[in-house]
């Protein structure tokens, strides 16, 4: 397999932790979607991260199938599970345990998805041309997500994992997903301490800080810095 993508990207970041998890080793082409965007565009035509290109030549019908590429985080996760049978795949299969661990991805998504736009404001609009409406908005959800994180955090002992007895996918989606707000929006979580104290575990794992880039974008220049 290859994995298209920076792991900057909490996207691609947690394709590679969960594959690594999976032992499922993977080819690594580190392009940006600044600068490699043609090339990202050639697996993917959204040009977006993560894209998966797979080993698997055989289609369904048995025909050789050429550099078949998945793209989205969810489907390659799927394909993931897919791939590693139900007692090793990391989102549980049916049940209480699956609707937890999507009720915390969801949240956690939520929350990045915000920070996202946040980050993309500071980024590609210059201070005087971001909309405080849009921007306040923004943050009411991803405070509102975190919050929720809190309180979901709270209720499970330190030393536990989210959901059941194992590492699963709430675990590696919510702690890629939060150290990207955390680091890019930026903000500080002291007033999250369950979700802060939590995160920190994550990070402290070897399989996480291996993948482990912090998101550094310029800010933009202005019309004056630009001519």
């Amino acid at each position: 397999m290859i994995l298209i993508g920076m792991f900057d990207s909490p996207y691609v970041r947690r394709v590679a932790i969960s594959a690594t998890l999976l032992q499922m080793p993977f080819e690594h082409w580190n392009w940006s979607v600044g600068k490699d965007f043609d090339r990202i565009r050639a697996h993917n035509p959204l040009g977006r991260v993560p894209a998966l290109i797979l080993d698997d030549r055989e289609s369904t019908n048995g025909e050789a199938s050429i550099g078949e590429t998945l793209i989205e985080s969810t489907i390659i996760l799927d394909y993931l599970d897919d791939r590693a049978g139900s007692e090793k795949a990391l989102l549980p299969a049916r049940g209480e345990l699956r609707r937890r661990a999507l009720k915390l991805m969801a949240l956690a998504t939520g929350a990045v998805d915000k920070g996202v736009q946040l980050v993309l404001e500071r980024v590609f609009r210059p201070a005087d041309k971001r909309h405080a409406p849009w921007t306040d908005r923004c943050r009411v959800q991803m405070h509102g997500a975190l919050a929720a994180l809190e309180q979901e955090c709270a209720r499970v002992p330190p030393l536990r994992w989210l959901v059941g007895d194992k590492l699963t996918q709430a675990d590696i989606t919510l702690g890629c997903f939060v150290t990207y707000v955390r680091e890019a929006v930026p903000i500080d979580l002291d007033r999250y301490p369950a979700l802060r104290a939590r995160v920190d575990g994550y990070e402290s794992l070897p399989v996480f800080s291996e993948f482990h880039v912090p998101f550094d974008a310029p800010e933009p220049q202005s019309v004056d810095e630009r001519a």
